[in-house]
């Protein structure tokens, strides 16, 4: 299937075009972007003279940050074509509603992607916990803005997350591995003194569940998720792709190159079936943070 994508940035070219090219699913047959091109690849600067142009490509991908994002995926949708989100899949949840009720209106398939759900021990540590009781659950998030975002701005604007786009990923895997759902019940957030996003997050939830996000460490990098339960201790590591049970390596990989083509597989899989996939419960999580959250100024930041 031919698929134009849309935001040639940073993403885009470390992730989705080598997993496009990797796949049987798809050929990449046109990208849209203000910048960014791929070589070889029929390059436009302009959305809607993409759709005109090129009513074979049945399939775009959105690779642009979450506030744009909704007037070229409505863009899409009402041109007929299917869509797949970068994560988060918006800006806001009811601009996502208002997509999820275009494509089904249409019959199209829209594809909220949480990339992380798509790493390796993600599944078994879904199936492990099933029927187990959590007594208690700690994420650590913590990464080097500089190193995943160097230079960009919007990232730190409103409707950028801050550090929530990285720790928005957490929270896609908890809200797929825990056997019952949780809610925010409290939250301090750290904003720069000159950004409009927060840096740093401390967060609480029910049944026993917290979480830490931090956007300021260098060096190596932590995405750990620890979960005790009346059957034993589980951890994930590396973003959700090693799982360790009782403090013993229970599988996965050390890689996280298995995500997104997993990701292009599910849009195919989609596609063929003529479904939607759109679930907004990490989204959830971080709009009431921001609802909640008590907010605490910290030292300003520079790239």
């Amino acid at each position: 299937m031919k698929i134009a994508l849309v935001g040639i940035g940073k993403i885009a070219l470390d992730q989705h075009v080598p997993a496009i090219a990797a796949s049987a699913d798809w050929r990449l047959a046109a990208t849209c972007s203000r910048n960014g091109s791929v070589e070889h690849v029929q390059a436009f600067t302009d959305f809607a003279a993409l759709l005109d142009a090129r009513p074979d490509i049945k399939v775009v991908s959105l690779c642009l940050p979450p506030v744009p994002r909704f007037d070229y995926a409505a863009m899409a949708l009402e041109a007929g074509r299917h869509v797949m989100l970068e994560k988060p899949p918006g800006a806001t949840l009811a601009e996502v509603h208002a997509l999820q009720a275009m494509a089904a209106a249409k019959g199209l398939t829209l594809f909220a992607t949480w990339h992380s759900r798509m790493a390796h021990a993600v599944a078994p540590a879904k199936a492990w916990l099933a029927g187990r009781t959590v007594s208690r659950a700690h994420i650590t998030w913590r990464e080097d803005v500089r190193k995943w975002h160097p230079g960009q701005d919007w990232v730190f604007e409103p409707g950028g997350m801050g550090v929530f786009d990285p720790g928005i990923n957490a929270l896609s895997i908890l809200t797929e591995i825990l056997p019952k759902p949780v809610h925010l019940t409290r939250a301090e957030l750290e904003f720069p003194a000159n950004r409009d996003t927060p840096i740093a997050a401390r967060l609480s939830f029910s049944g026993n569940v917290t979480a830490d996000f931090d956007w300021r460490q260098e060096g190596p990098q932590t995405w750990d998720i620890e979960i005790e339960t009346d059957g034993g201790r589980l951890a994930l590591r590396m973003g959700g792709n090693v799982l360790e049970i009782d403090g013993k390596a229970a599988g996965g990989e050390n890689t996280i190159m298995g995500e997104y083509p997993a990701l292009y597989a599910r849009m195919a899989e989609l596609v063929r079936q003529g479904a939607s996939d759109v679930d907004l419960a990490p989204m959830v999580h971080v709009a009431d943070a921001l609802t909640l959250g008590r907010r605490v100024a910290v030292a300003p930041f520079e790239f």
